[in-house]
């Protein structure tokens, strides 16, 4: 019986290589589809994946390359959508080879070069895109390859690059407002922690000490800031231990899975973060999936795709559930009313879109609204935040001046009743 090498992405999202024996290569191809696996590449005759791995695994010693270079070498989030919207482009003019080339000596950085080289390389070899991303697996993703293999079996891999193109330029979008939403309060946080521990370590000290001589003793509100900032003076070293140890300690915590899911189940119970964060992953999910949908890549195939890029263990857990609701045979719509952790909009909206046949339009639509509602909620709890920073530091930095100003009245007095 004929042995076909293949290479798969299981439910989890992990590549996985191996050997199938099957009568022929629709048999060999079914066999895995039965086991729940998206087939990357399948071919026949025994030892092309060994000697696939076998060259992964030879990469590092061959370039001699440093952990931390290697570890660099790798796509970011920008020059993959940047690379993506150049492959667009050029695709739809001049062939694949043609335009991989082009993008290699256009490229400006040199990592970028050489990974893009390396793909390149694979094609001229006669391998499809996605088996030439595959050997790049860490700057092209489970899905973007997913993705591009459907685009190359489909022959539309020029329009299917746009769609991703515009995936993953929206997603850029999402991420650089989130950033900039809190960039401001976290810069001006930091500041005011800054300002007020400066007032209280140098200069407090130096001047209410001046008041010692006097032999009374000194109001309430002054006793307590004095006291304030002699410990913070004395024992701020111990205070970045202890900071240092507490995050230390949070942070092997939260490798508990159990710990992790009760931590990520607050967050969303949150009243502010809460929301956002569903918010954020209802949006990328429905823009995704409107994306494979569109490009005819099975909805189920998809969502197991995505699920390792979910952080939120909460999150993660309802979206696997949708995965076997669907695998299962249920409708997309009914297994998220029924994870209880999506808006109800994309819910109903995902239900009229499985009615009509029109689901990638109205996930497309839910997308838009969850994203119009994101800038929306943080441009309202942004003007909300600010002001309560600076009124919070306004009043500490107020307390500090009246807790000087308290013994330079009390002195004012004992002079004028000694007058």
């Amino acid at each position: 019986m004929p042995e076909f090498d293949y290479l798969v992405i299981d439910g989890s999202g992990r590549e996985k290589r191996g050997l199938v024996r099957a009568e022929s290569l629709t048999d060999a191809r079914a066999a895995l589809a039965a086991k729940k696996m998206f087939v990357v590449r399948i071919a026949e005759g025994r030892g092309a994946a060994s000697a696939a791995a076998g060259e992964g695994k030879g990469r590092r010693p061959r370039s001699g390359r440093s952990l931390l270079s290697f570890e660099r070498n790798r796509l970011s989030s920008k020059e993959l959508t940047l690379f993506t919207r150049q492959l667009s482009t050029l695709a739809q003019v001049s062939p694949l080879e043609e335009a991989l080339r082009t993008i290699t000596r256009q490229s400006e950085r040199q990592h970028v070069r050489d990974i893009v080289a390396r793909v390149h390389g694979g094609v001229v070899e006669g391998r499809s895109l996605a088996e030439a991303m595959n050997a790049e697996s860490r700057s092209f993703p489970g899905l973007y390859r997913a993705m591009i293999a459907a685009g190359e079996r489909s022959g539309s891999l020029p329009a299917l690059t746009d769609r991703l193109a515009i995936l993953l330029e929206r997603q850029s979008a999402m991420r650089s407002k989130m950033l900039t939403a809190l960039a401001y309060p976290t810069v001006l946080a930091v500041f005011a922690v800054v300002v007020v521990m400066s007032l209280m370590i140098f200069v407090v000290p130096l001047v209410v000490e001046q008041f010692d001589t006097l032999g009374q003793q000194l109001p309430l509100l002054t006793r307590i800031v004095m006291g304030l900032s002699n410990f913070l003076a004395s024992w701020w070293w111990a205070l970045l231990l202890l900071l240092g140890a507490l995050a230390f300690l949070g942070w092997r915590a939260l490798r508990n899975e159990s710990v992790r899911m009760s931590v990520d189940g607050w967050l969303l119970r949150t009243p502010f973060v809460g929301r956002l964060l569903r918010d954020l992953h209802a949006a990328r999910m429905a823009r995704t999936l409107s994306t494979m949908v569109e490009s005819r890549l099975p909805v189920m195939e998809g969502l197991a795709l995505t699920v390792p890029t979910i952080h939120n263990r909460v999150l993660r857990a309802a979206t696997t559930d949708i995965v076997e609701a669907v695998r299962g045979g249920g409708s997309l719509s009914a297994a998220m009313r029924r994870s209880d952790v999506f808006p109800p909009l994309l819910v109903y909206l995902a239900a009229s879109g499985e009615s009509a046949g029109q689901l990638d339009l109205m996930l497309e639509r839910a997308a838009d609204y969850l994203e119009r509602e994101f800038d929306g909620f943080t441009a309202a709890a942004l003007a909300m935040l600010e002001p309560l920073i600076i009124v919070v530091m306004g009043g500490i930095v107020a307390i500090i001046i009246l807790s000087i100003l308290l013994p330079i009245m009390q002195l004012q007095n004992l002079t004028g009743a000694g007058v």
